[in-house]
């Protein structure tokens, strides 16, 4: 019988999440264990209820433990502005900003001819509805600056002109970025969008 089996099946399972490898994850279970009350306990309690009550909103793809997120239900928020996004870790990161007051829609990826994945495969149609059935005034697009990003950027463009007014994230150089350091496409990006001082 193999006394590690179910260690080596958690570090497997470790591994496969984002960030983490083989060793990484090895030395998280580690930790995990020699501190098993503290952290180990607590955290199996929590996944297991989060994998029971976890759910996406039914409105705009955020996850919570809701069918309507804290974000969609707030009244303060119910101000006609919605921002995009290619997921829900770019929502997160938006409201860590604590800057944007408007609610958000999920896409769930992107437009993308190679992968297959269309608008219909996207959270593209229910924008469209909610734009109409919320009365939204502006859009912001807060897509990444790829490829197929900026392809969906474009295409809920066309499906939204003269519908609403629609804006987009400025891009260019990070505060504290160095152009020897930037790629081509950013130098590009932050020079066609220079501003007077």
């Amino acid at each position: 019988m193999n006394s590690t089996r179910d260690l080596e099946a958690l570090i497997e399972m470790m591994a496969k999440l984002p960030g983490l490898g083989p060793r990484s994850a090895r030395r998280a279970v580690l930790h995990m264990i020699r501190k098993r009350e503290l952290l180990l306990t607590p955290l199996a309690d929590l996944m297991q209820q989060v994998a029971v009550t976890a759910r996406e909103c039914l409105n705009c793809g955020n996850i919570g433990t809701t069918d309507i997120c804290d974000i969609c239900a707030s009244e303060k928020r119910a101000n006609g502005l919605i921002c995009v996004v290619e997921d829900v870790a770019d929502l997160w990161a938006m409201e860590r900003t604590a800057m944007f007051k408007g609610r958000y829609h999920v896409l769930g990826g992107t437009l993308s001819a190679l992968d297959q994945i269309g608008p219909e495969q996207l959270r593209i149609p229910k924008l469209l509805d909610r734009v109409q059935s919320e009365n939204i005034s502006e859009v912001i697009l807060a897509l990444n600056a790829t490829v197929d990003g900026q392809t969906t950027a474009h295409y809920i463009a066309d499906q939204l002109e003269d519908r609403v007014t629609l804006t987009s994230l400025a891009q260019g150089v990070p505060i504290g970025g160095e152009l020897d350091y930037l790629d081509d496409g950013t130098i590009s990006a932050a020079l066609n969008a220079r501003k007077a001082l």
